[in-house]
């Protein structure tokens, strides 16, 4: 590919150097996925401890999702580079390898790097907690690794949606509510799985996007099987779903009637689901793909925001 055509692929992605290149590499768009679902547990557990909170082990959780978070995306970056999957054209990566020159093996090393730190994170989480939580973590950063790395990457198949939902959704809502309360109740299972939703949303919109590259180097994803339009519909099924349970469980009282702040992010959950019609490039569709992170986004930070008014609002 000529210098001409990267510059070009790099001015119509706004991509800069300096420390642009390394803060592309942690692909920040996602990670509010690592963010939500710690603040929405920890809010849940401060409305059934009556307003207190360890803030040590808040800051501690949030920091070990967010460093594996973006270790995962390194792992992406890294292992669809060795497989020959990512190139100077493709879109949605931070491109700090194929266009910045990055070394792969310096990617590597980040991501190992991150995860090193979250497990200390871990054991300090584990010291005034359960060491329960080690397993559970260390399930959690293993399914991290295999979502792009091991002869079999998640990423690659129909079910990449499903374990990221469910490892960023119930699981880490729960360990967040858990190392709060010491204990896990129905109610923050139930609440976990709209963030599930959203979070399944953005790796659906990601494959709507690369639908089409995907296919040709054998992927096999979910947005592959149902084709442009039924991916679409899917993603706006999932977006009617996270709503309708949002106020079913406001109606059954499991949500204070303060969550119904939450539906102010259907105006970027619309935004995506539009985004996506009539488009055909990669380049295209980013605009979809920054409404579905942002409805993540509003959707949680508006849940969780409403269950801290609650507490000393009522």
């Amino acid at each position: 590919m000529s210098s001409d055509s990267t510059s070009d692929i790099k001015a119509s992605l706004n991509e800069r150097g300096g420390f642009h290149v390394w803060w592309r590499l942690l692909r920040p768009h996602t990670l509010t996925a690592s963010f939500v679902p710690v603040f929405v547990g920890t809010m849940v557990a401060v409305v059934d401890l009556n307003g207190t909170i360890a803030f040590g082990l808040f800051l501690a959780m949030m920091m070990a999702s967010i460093l594996i978070q973006a270790a995962t995306n390194m792992f992406n970056e890294y292992y669809d580079y060795v497989r020959g999957l990512d190139n100077e054209q493709s879109v949605g990566i931070g491109g700090t390898i194929v266009r910045d020159g990055i070394r792969p093996k310096t990617v590597l090393f980040l991501a190992l790097s991150f995860f090193a730190i979250a497990v200390l994170l871990g054991v300090y989480i584990c010291i005034l907690s359960s060491w329960w939580i080690a397993v559970i973590g260390s399930v959690s950063m293993m399914v991290g690794y295999l979502y792009t790395g091991g002869p079999l990457p998640i990423a690659y198949t129909p079910f990449g949606e499903l374990v990221a939902g469910f490892f960023m959704g119930p699981v880490i809502v729960g360990i967040a509510y858990f190392i709060q309360t010491g204990t896990i109740s129905g109610s923050v299972v139930l609440i976990s799985i709209p963030i599930a939703i959203c979070i399944g949303a953005i790796l659906m919109a990601n494959n709507i996007r690369d639908r089409v590259g995907d296919k040709e180097n054998g992927r096999k994803t979910l947005a592959i099987l149902l084709g442009h339009e039924g991916a679409v519909a899917f993603l706006a099924a999932n977006f009617i779903l996270v709503y309708a349970l949002t106020i079913l469980y406001i109606f059954l009282g499991m949500l204070p009637l303060w969550s119904l702040i939450t539906l102010i992010s259907t105006v970027h959950a619309i935004k995506a689901v539009k985004s996506f019609s009539g488009k055909g490039s990669p380049v295209a569709m980013m605009p979809a793909m920054k409404g579905t992170a942002q409805t993540n986004t509003f959707y949680g930070m508006l849940l969780g925001l409403s269950l801290l008014i609650f507490v000393f609002l009522p």
